[in-house]
């Protein structure tokens, strides 16, 4: 019951997170491509690949809490699903270049940056 609890307090958190960080690339960005889901999707993977390996080896952090930020907090936090839609409404409206960019730089960044927080993780 404790582990439920620390992943919905950790994805309410996560939840409005995602909505500044998105909102602000927007507002910096623009809305002519889903900047905001990419800032968040890269973001969270980055840290996703970086926390495992700190929150687990290093700081044995105990699982309630590990829970609260890797499932509850970055599980908020990143938007898969809404890439997903966002890809769809850009191949629906014929923008087909802007939806393969948004393929490509998306799954290839999102897994290089959670390699990249591996390495980070893994050195310290």
């Amino acid at each position: 019951m404790m582990q439920w609890l620390a992943i919905a307090g950790g994805g309410a958190l996560g939840a409005v997170a995602r909505f500044w960080v998105s909102g602000a690339a927007y507002g910096w960005l623009g809305r002519g491509f889903p900047f905001g889901t990419l800032a968040v999707n890269l973001a969270g993977s980055l840290a996703m690949g970086f926390l495992a390996v700190v929150l687990s080896e290093r700081l044995a952090w105990p699982p309630e809490a590990r829970a609260a930020v890797l499932v509850g907090f970055l599980g908020a936090f990143t938007t898969f699903s809404t890439f997903s839609l966002e890809t769809l409404e850009l191949l629906e409206s014929g923008a087909w270049p802007r939806a393969v960019v948004n393929v490509v730089v998306s799954v290839g960044g999102c897994l290089v940056a959670a390699w990249a927080g591996l390495v980070l993780g893994r050195q310290l």
